[in-house]
C-alpha cells in the first residue's frame, strides 16, 4: 500500500525580515511505503539507491545522501557528501547503504557535526558509524564499525548518547545471525573531548525493563528442557518442534546475560547463565560470549564515564525562539487502518533531532522520526514542533 503525508498544515516561525529557513518543509510531500514495525528497525535514507535526501544548515553547510550522480536508471548503490562552500568531501562512495543519523548537533561541545551509518556491502551483517567535525573544513573525528548506531539526549539532560547495538560481536554465534534477536546487546556511549565513553551502567533501569520482558516470555517448562538439553541443540531433524521451542529458549537466555553484561553488571550476567544454561556446557559458552564481547565495540571504547552528579534538565525551546527542525526521515503508521487520516502532533525534538515526546501518545510510532534539531544562535537545541498530518491513500 503506497501512503502520503500531507506536512501543509506545519505552523513555521518568521523572524522578522528573513525567510524561515526551512521554507520548503512546509510544503513537503512525503512518498512512502508503509511498512511493518519490524522492518523498520534499522531504516536508512538511501538502500541500494532506492532514495535522495539533502539538507543544508544555515552556516551553508549541507549534506546529500542518494544514488551516485548519473543518468542511469540501474544504478543500485547509494553515495553521502558534505559541502561547506566550495569544498566537497566523500563519505561513502558505491556503498550498498547509507544514512544520515545527525546533521548540525552540537555532540557534547564538540561543535555542529554529522554522523552517517554505511553499509559498506551485502556481505556484513552491520553498519559502520562516521561521525564528521562540521567545524571549519569538514573532517572525520571518529569511526564505529560493526553495529547499529543512534544519537539521542535519552534522558533530555542536555547530553547526547550513542546508542550502539553491538551486532557484529553475535551474528554468527550459536550458528545465529544477528536478526535472530529481538535485543542485541548495546552499549550507551558518549564523546567528550574526543574520547569514546561508556555510560551504559547510567541506564540500568532500561535494560531491567528488557530483561524483566524477556524473562516473563519464558516459562518454567521451557527453561528446564533447555537444561537438560547440550546447550549446542545437536538434534535430529525428526524433532523440528521441540527444536524450535528450544531455539527460541536459547536466544532468551542469551539476551538476559548480555543485558546484564553490557549494562556494567557482570556477576548478575555470569549468575544468570549458570542458573539458565545446561551445566556441561558451562565453559564453553561462558568464553565464547566473553570472547565475542572482547572483540565487539567494547575494544572501540576509551574508557567510562563519572559518576552521574546531579540531575539536569535541558531547555526545551518554544517553535517562535528558535530556527525550526527539518525532517531527515518520517515514515507512515506500521499498519494505516488504525491510525485517523488527519491529526495534530505535539512533538518534543532532542537536540541531537530524535523525538522524545509525541502527543497523542497513540501515534508511538512518530518516536522513531529524525530531523536536524532546532537551532539557536548556532547551537542545536531542544525544541516543540507542532505539526497537522494528514494520512491519505
Amino acid at each position: 500500500m503506497i501512503a502520503f503525508f500531507n506536512w501543509s498544515g506545519l505552523r513555521l516561525p518568521r523572524v522578522a525580515g528573513q525567510r524561515p529557513l526551512w521554507l520548503g518543509w512546509a510544503f513537503l510531500l512525503v512518498l512512502l511505503a508503509i511498512r511493518p514495525s519490524l522492518a523498520q528497525a534499522h531504516r536508512t535514507l538511501c538502500n541500494q539507491g532506492d532514495h535522495r535526501f539533502s539538507a543544508r544548515l544555515p552556516s551553508g553547510v549541507s549534506v546529500t545522501v542518494g544514488p551516485p550522480h548519473t543518468s542511469s536508471f540501474a544504478v543500485r548503490s547509494c553515495t553521502a557528501e558534505i559541502l561547506s562552500g566550495k569544498r566537497k568531501l566523500a563519505v561513502a562512495e558505491d556503498v550498498q547503504q547509507a544514512d544520515l543519523d545527525m546533521f548540525g548537533v552540537d555532540l557534547n561541545g564538540a561543535g555542529p557535526v554529522a554522523a552517517f551509518q554505511l553499509k559498506k556491502s551485502p556481505d556484513t551483517c552491520c553498519l559502520n558509524y562516521e561521525i564528521y567535525s562540521l567545524l571549519g573544513v569538514p573532517h572525520l573525528i571518529r569511526t564505529l564499525t560493526g553495529g547499529f548506531f543512534n544519537a539521542a539526549d535519552t534522558d533530555l539532560d542536555g547530553r547526547i548518547e550513542i546508542w550502539a547495538e553491538d551486532g557484529q560481536a553475535v551474528d554468527g554465534l550459536e550458528g545465529l545471525p544477528a536478526a535472530s534477536f529481538d535485543f542485541l546487546p548495546t552499549y550507551v556511549l558518549r564523546f567528550e573531548n574526543n574520547r569514546l565513553l561508556d555510560a551504559t551502567p547510567e541506564f540500568a533501569a532500561h535494560f531491567d525493563e528488557i530483561i524483566q520482558d524477556i524473562r516473563a516470555k519464558v516459562s518454567a517448562p521451557q527453561l528446564m528442557d533447555f537444561k537438560q538439553s547440550d546447550g549446542k541443540l545437536s538434534f535430529s531433524t525428526a524433532e523440528v518442534e521441540r527444536l524450535h521451542n528450544l531455539r527460541a529458549t536459547k536466544i532468551a537466555v542469551l539476551e538476559i546475560v548480555w543485558n546484564y553484561l553490557y549494562s556494567g553488571r557482570e556477576e548478575d550476567a555470569w549468575k544468570s547463565l549458570r542458573e539458565m544454561w545446561p551445566a556441561t556446557d558451562l565453559d564453553r559458552i561462558h568464553l565464547a560470549i566473553a570472547s565475542r564481547r572482547r572483540n565487539g565495540i567494547l575494544s572501540q571504547i576509551d574508557g567510562s564515564t563519572d559518576p552521574p552528579g546531579g540531575k539536569k534538565h535541558a531547555t526545551i525551546f518554544e517553535e517562535t525562539a528558535v530556527s525550526p527542525a527539518q525532517p531527515i526521515d518520517m515514515f507512515g503508521p506500521p499498519f494505516e487502518s488504525s491510525f485517523p487520516r488527519h491529526v495534530f502532533l505535539d512533538l518534543v525534538i532532542d537536540s541531537a533531532g530524535k523525538v522524545r515526546s509525541v502527543k497523542p501518545e497513540a501515534m508511538s510510532y512518530v518516536r522513531e522520526w529524525k530531523f536536524v534539531p532546532a537551532q539557536k544562535h548556532g547551537h542545536s537545541v531542544a525544541s516543540r514542533l507542532d505539526l497537522s498530518v494528514s494520512l491519505m491513500r
